[in-house]
């Protein structure tokens, strides 16, 4: 970072655009927004983007997002669609990334779980909640079923959420649901669903489950000091 910051200083004036074509973590956008220049950050991945968002979050608050265009990820359901019938992968990690949840590094052999997002128990441990995501238009109720067995028979899970594009889900995976039961949080006694359905569009209308407070799912920026200016995300 500090590198970085040295050659943005050295190279550019106050108000030059940045572009970093292969922008991974975020750190070259991360040390442009701090010294006040505007940037365009691209790369390929939609956990990259993902990731450069939070980082910048975290690091110059959740107001920067005001000043930042992000380009190349689903925008409504239309988008949302292309992108599944595209990669069913890429729809997958952009789901999961959602909830503040982490993609799973492979998406084969998974058990049928995406993403994990995790949050604070006590002072030494961690809880989990499990994702998984269908893009399918119908989900079997044996599905919810074999989600519902995981989170109960992981040793470090407690709670599971499901992500569907299609908006319903049918009468028998619904009941799955509804009878999955509740954890009770140790800290506060809260109560949550074991298991929790939310769509797509309720997603992206800024709708999010009833989850214990997440922790970032990736490691967070030194946060930056300046007031910064606008840039631009390409996915």
């Amino acid at each position: 970072m500090a590198l970085l910051e040295r050659i943005i200083k050295l190279t550019t004036n106050p108000g030059a655009v940045v572009l970093d074509p292969f922008c991974g973590c975020g750190t070259t956008v991360d040390a442009a927004q701090k010294l006040g220049r505007s940037w365009v950050g691209i790369d390929i991945t939609y956990i990259s983007i993902d990731l450069i968002i939070k980082r910048l979050q975290a690091t110059f608050g959740q107001s920067v997002m005001d000043q930042v265009v992000v380009d190349g990820i689903p925008y409504d359901m239309q988008s949302a669609q292309r992108l599944f019938e595209k990669s069913p992968f890429d729809f997958e990690r952009w789901a999961v990334s959602m909830l503040h949840a982490q993609p799973n590094e492979r998406q084969v052999g998974d058990k049928g779980i995406d993403g994990v997002r995790r949050f604070i128990i006590d002072s030494t441990t961690v809880g989990k909640v499990l994702v998984s995501v269908k893009g399918g238009k119908t989900v079997p109720p044996t599905h919810v079923r074999d989600l519902v067995g995981t989170v109960h028979n992981a040793r470090d899970a407690q709670l599971g959420v499901l992500i569907t594009l299609n908006d319903t889900l049918t009468r028998g995976a619904q009941e799955v649901i509804d009878t999955s039961g509740f954890w009770t949080h140790p800290a506060n006694g809260q109560d949550f669903p074991t298991l929790q359905h939310i769509a797509v569009r309720e997603l992206m209308a800024g709708h999010r489950p009833n989850l214990p407070t997440a922790l970032a799912p990736y490691i967070s920026a030194q946060r930056g000091i300046e007031f910064v200016d606008q840039g631009k995300l390409f996915g």
